[in-house]
């Protein structure tokens, strides 16, 4: 597979063809040191697709250095079984392996699951079929659905559920279940997504999601019925421990803006008639005015904070030029990400510019009314002045909204492609 890494929104969400004598789906599964389960596993999941799946398949074994029988099962299953091959890694890692694997196929839609088949498999069709037609970009399984039927301790369960809660709050993850080892993705969503995830572990699943959902793609869920593995091999601590770091890792990456999401974008739909709906409304007019006016409030709090302080020390012209200046600059880069969605460091600096030039009307504005009430009373209540102040911020707020999206923060409108065929 390609590694695209290129400028350039997603295209539209369309309908697989397949194309003959090639795979529609490659299953990945990961392995380490299972020369015992990884036969009847394999044949039972060949059985499985050979009866229920619509379209050609292949089955990958991916070992992740083993140092057991593994690669010789492997081996002899990719030899006697149409439609399995298996790939050796001398790096251990799921991640790791997943990423090559998937980096290598030129399969529509990539899948993998665990190598103990802990998920029911009449759950496989549903997971990849949104996913073939063209509605999702990617599919989970999840444990954690009222509709699931889950068999394993109490200790994984309360781990799996504290560790799905704190992913909630602290990277606001809206799927459910992060870690189940039964996922799927299209091909070309992969090749942008896989170069962004930066883990080769178990926070592989948890990073590829988190990116994908900050980008807008669509995750489909898909209740399962699930049996643990009593013999499983997963070290909850060092795993636990390593998801903590994955998680600050990420975090800091979206907060600052390191991530350039936006090559993921998908345009709003095939049908033309989506991308002319509602003429008269800007598309994200609603959602941009909610963000900047939560934002709004938030600066317009701190500039009242910083005019007092500052206030004690100087008079009110400085002292609401430097309030003004400082959240100004934490203004346009909270409105740069939550209004308007920019993200990564590209035009940074340019944006900040504008946001200054932008700062310069509202200065102007605000001062202006200091200037008129200094002239009209000769010694103003500090009330008074955050009176007057807050009602020309509000007129300052609304010409800044505009010049924001107009002009600083424009909406991009992809070019048309060239027709070679006319």
């Amino acid at each position: 597979m390609r590694t695209d890494t290129s400028s350039g929104a997603l295209p539209a969400r369309a309908h697989l063809a397949p194309v003959p004598g090639e795979p529609v789906l490659d299953v990945v599964i990961p392995v380490f040191n299972e020369e015992k389960d990884l036969g009847p596993c394999v044949r039972r999941l060949h059985e499985h697709l050979t009866r229920t799946f619509p379209y050609p398949f292949r089955i990958t074994i991916a070992d992740n250095a083993s140092t057991d029988g593994t690669p010789e099962v492997a081996a002899a299953l990719a030899a006697a079984v149409d439609g399995v091959r298996s790939t050796r890694l001398e790096e251990n890692g799921r991640g790791r392996a997943l990423r090559t694997v998937w980096s290598d196929s030129e399969a529509p839609v990539l899948a993998y699951m665990d190598v103990d088949l802990s998920t029911d498999l009449n759950a496989l069709l549903p997971l990849v079929a949104p996913l073939i037609s063209g509605h999702s970009d990617l599919a989970i399984g999840t444990r954690l659905a009222r509709s699931s039927r889950v068999v394993r301790g109490a200790k994984r369960e309360f781990v799996s559920r504290a560790y799905n809660l704190l992913l909630r709050s602290s990277l606001a993850a809206r799927f459910s279940d992060a870690q189940c080892g039964f996922k799927a993705i299209r091909r070309e969503v992969a090749e942008r997504l896989l170069p962004l995830v930066e883990d080769s572990g178990w926070f592989f699943d948890t990073e590829l999601l988190v990116l994908a959902e900050r980008a807008g793609l669509r995750i489909h869920e898909v209740p399962v019925d699930w049996v643990d593995d009593p013999d499983s091999t997963v070290h909850i601590v060092s795993t636990a421990t390593e998801d903590l770091k994955g998680m600050w890792r990420v975090g800091r990456a979206l907060a600052v803006g390191a991530l350039p999401l936006d090559r993921l974008a998908r345009p709003f739909g095939d049908d033309p008639r989506d991308r002319s709906a509602l003429p008269g409304v800007p598309r994200g007019l609603a959602r941009q005015l909610l963000g900047f006016c939560a934002v709004g409030v938030l600066s317009t709090l701190a500039y009242l904070a910083l005019y007092s302080l500052f206030r004690l020390g100087a008079g009110p012209q400085p002292a609401n030029a430097g309030a003004l200046l400082v959240s100004a600059v934490a203004n346009t880069a909270a409105n740069r990400r939550l209004t308007f969605g920019v993200r990564g460091r590209d035009r940074a600096v340019r944006h900040q510019a504008q946001g200054l030039v932008v700062f310069g009307v509202g200065l102007a504005l605000t001062s202006g009314s200091l200037a008129a009430l200094g002239a009209a009373t000769a010694a103003p209540s500090h009330s008074t002045e955050l009176a007057v102040l807050i009602t020309a911020n509000l007129a300052a707020t609304v010409l800044r909204f505009l010049l924001f999206r107009a002009w600083v923060f424009p909406e991009r409108r992809a070019t048309p492609a060239k027709d070679d065929n006319r």
